[in-house]
């Protein structure tokens, strides 16, 4: 018996099925419209940790609220038990590379029919006996992976578990971006209603000046009308900017697991420019993020999963073992005598099944065909989301930088209105147009910069976070 055992072992270093060999992604660009340096897809490593990315920003409330919901974000702890969960079901699926080995303890009294065909020993056909028994067994199973079963269902939790990984680091990412983004919305409007505050005291004195050049008999009816329109109006914005400013605070509460009803972030307004990110980024970045590094994972695992189901129309070989202790008096279960053993193979082989083994073979191909386009779809995602942070880093620079100049123009034309006005050589509305136009331009303005802080943000998550420069370059 022992050389057809040698010999099932020595078949079974071979494993049905294709060996993973990643795909053809897409059509990969040389390089971005905004980049200088060539981008490619490599090996999958999104697990690799991202760095405090935004401190670059040198914000210490954002550096405090970061760190807030890295350790108490649930669903950043919902993520961290998938993860567990996935490695849970990649050693239980690692354990069937291993024999199974069990023991126990029964002890029995029973009594046979006089009426069955086989009886004890020395007992007579139409007697009773009635006998005890006592057992202690050690079972051994062993299923010889002949055809790799148990090996590619190893390689998909393996490659599952993996992807649990690059999940975790997906969510982590998201959230510490939305976090960011989050805190610098919550920024901008707190500037907007800086503005609008100072707006207000401006309208405001000039109003009180309308009536009272009204009361001298200077200014008109329509003049104090106009100034006071401009007044209320300014005065209406604020409550629907204190609302957003509310509302991002309550996002923050909830991204970093603190209740909304006593969560406060003081008001403070943006005071520098956000970073600029170059764009002629080292092409291995976007192979770390982990969004492409868990579809790539998903796709071996399915690849693997084919593997198993073509394993299934082959005979499933085992090898079984029995040895241990079995006697009729408890007196003598330990003594050497009592014990007894029973080695063997066993082999099954399915006849018939309905069509289920070409089902799943047919489920199996399937799926894999699914991860492969979820993979081209995840890289072309990340070409289209880069591109898009590159234009929006570029565009929103120029636009402040032209809304700007618009800025001092119009702070020009007001100061031009009112000594105008002052001189009695205009009606207020030219003044009240100005003080609008003015107002406007500034609100646009800081709205711009709280876009170029949102999209600085943006493009570090879409090239899968943090990085390392270069040795010879020093810039973020």
């Amino acid at each position: 018996m022992g050389l057809p055992i040698v010999a099932l072992l020595l078949l079974a270093g071979c494993a049905v099925g294709p060996d993973y060999k990643r795909p053809e992604a897409t059509a990969i660009p040389a390089a971005y419209a905004n980049a200088t340096n060539g981008w490619k897809v490599a090996q999958p490593q999104g697990q690799l940790p991202k760095g405090n990315w935004w401190e670059v920003f040198s914000e210490p409330e954002l550096d405090t609220l970061e760190v807030q919901a890295a350790a108490a974000n649930q669903g950043l702890k919902a993520a961290v038990a998938r993860f567990v969960e996935a490695r849970a079901t990649m050693d239980a699926a690692r354990s069937g590379l291993f024999p199974n080995v069990g023991t126990g303890f029964s002890a029995t009294r029973q009594q046979t029919s006089p009426n069955a065909p086989l009886t004890t020993t020395g007992q007579e056909v139409g007697q009773r006996s009635t006998y005890n028994d006592f057992t202690v067994p050690l079972d051994l199973s062993y299923e010889v992976d002949l055809w790799g079963r148990v090996r590619r269902t190893v390689e998909s939790a393996r490659a599952l578990a993996r992807a649990s990984s690059d999940d975790l680091e997906a969510v982590k990412l998201a959230i510490q971006a939305e976090v960011a983004v989050d805190y610098f919305t919550l920024r901008a409007l707190d500037s907007e209603r800086a503005v609008l505050r100072s707006s207000v005291q401006v309208f405001s004195k000039s109003f009180d000046l309308t009536k009272d050049r009204r009361a001298g008999g200077v200014a008109t009816d329509l003049d104090v009308a106009e100034a006071e329109t401009v007044l209320k109006t300014t005065q209406a914005q604020l409550p629907a900017v204190t609302l957003q400013r509310a509302q991002f605070e309550h996002a923050l509460a909830l991204l970093v697991g603190q209740p909304a009803a006593t969560f406060r972030i003081p008001e403070r307004t943006l005071s520098d420019a956000p970073p600029w990110i170059p764009s002629g980024l080292p092409s291995e970045l976007l192979e770390r993020r982990p969004d492409i590094s868990a579809a790539e994972r998903r796709m071996a695992a399915a690849n693997a999963n084919m593997g198993v189901a073509k394993a299934a129309f082959f005979p499933t070989v085992e090898l079984n073992g029995l040895a241990g202790l079995e006697t009729v008096n408890a007196g003598t279960l330990f003594n050497w005598s009592s014990r007894m053993w029973a080695v063997g193979p066993s082999l099954t082989l399915p006849l018939f099944e309905g069509g289920r083994l070409r089902a799943g073979l047919r489920l199996a191909d399937a799926s894999y065909e699914e991860m492969v386009a979820n993979y081209r779809e995840s890289v072309l995602t990340a070409f289209s989301e880069v591109e898009d942070s590159l234009a929006a880093q570029t565009l929103l620079a120029d636009q402040y930088n032209v809304q700007s100049e618009a800025l001092l123009a119009a702070r020009k034309q007001l100061e031009i209105a009112n000594n105008r006005y002052r001189d009695g050589l205009t009606t207020y509305l030219d003044v009240a147009t100005a003080e609008s136009t003015e107002l406007n331009i500034e609100f646009a303005a800081t709205q711009l910069r709280g876009q170029q802080l949102v999209a600085a943000v943006t493009l570090v998550k879409s090239l899968g976070g943090g990085w390392r420069e270069p040795k010879e370059s020093t810039k973020l």
